[in-house]
């Protein structure tokens, strides 16, 4: 029988991940798998694998006991942005531990161990949509706010209000992280959506 683990998220503390792990379970059992250990937890699926403690508990645990699987209900549990996610899932994948995606039904890794073609090409494209969809709610905004403007109310933030570096450094981690490899703006900005200006004050602080 195939030792796997269950990894379960939430984005808030009032949601409960309880059916995601009876769910994995149920499939688990269906299907001839001893599940090994559970990881869960309470956190947003856009911040950083360091800020992740189960995430990172879990990456530790599959490496170091030869565990074959990782169950996960929705791309989305191991994460939102589609850097974080390409990255979590090559890492496992490297170790020759597949990630089986429940409202998929599909693995990132063959019986053989080798990379899944079709799973790469719709986690990529999953990813790409998130990102799109994140773009329409952008549009969605920009034309609320022209709108507000048209009607002569005020916008933004009260006057002397300023983010301070420490909170814009932790707000835009992944984009820190892509600077720093030399991603150019636009390429950042296509990946994370954080628009060009925000881009140019964050590498200014770094």
């Amino acid at each position: 029988m195939k030792r796997v683990v269950i990894y379960a998220r939430v984005s808030t503390l009032n949601q409960d991940f309880n059916r995601q792990i009876n769910d994995l379970t149920d499939f688990a059992k269906r299907n001839d798998m001893i599940v090994d250990c559970v990881f869960a937890e309470k956190v947003s699926g856009t911040k950083r694998q360091e800020e992740r403690p189960e995430l990172l508990r879990m990456i530790d645990y599959v490496n170091s006991n030869k565990i074959e699987k990782v169950l996960v209900s929705e791309v989305s549990r191991l994460h939102r942005t589609q850097l974080g996610l390409l990255e979590t899932i090559s890492l496992l994948n490297e170790n020759k531990i597949s990630v089986y995606i429940q409202n998929l039904n599909i693995e990132t890794l063959t019986e053989d161990k080798k990379v899944n073609p079709m799973a790469q090409l719709l986690v990529s494209l999953l990813s790409e949509i998130a990102n799109l969809e994140k773009g329409n709610i952008r549009e969605r905004m920009q034309s609320g706010y022209k709108a507000h403007l048209a009607k002569g109310l005020s916008v933004g933030r009260k006057i002397g209000y300023r983010k301070d570096n420490e909170a814009m450094k932790e707000e835009y981690t992944e984009d820190i992280k892509l600077l720093r490899k030399g991603y150019s703006l636009r390429n950042i900005q296509k990946i994370t959506g954080t628009s060009v200006n925000t881009l140019r004050k964050v590498k200014a602080i770094m």
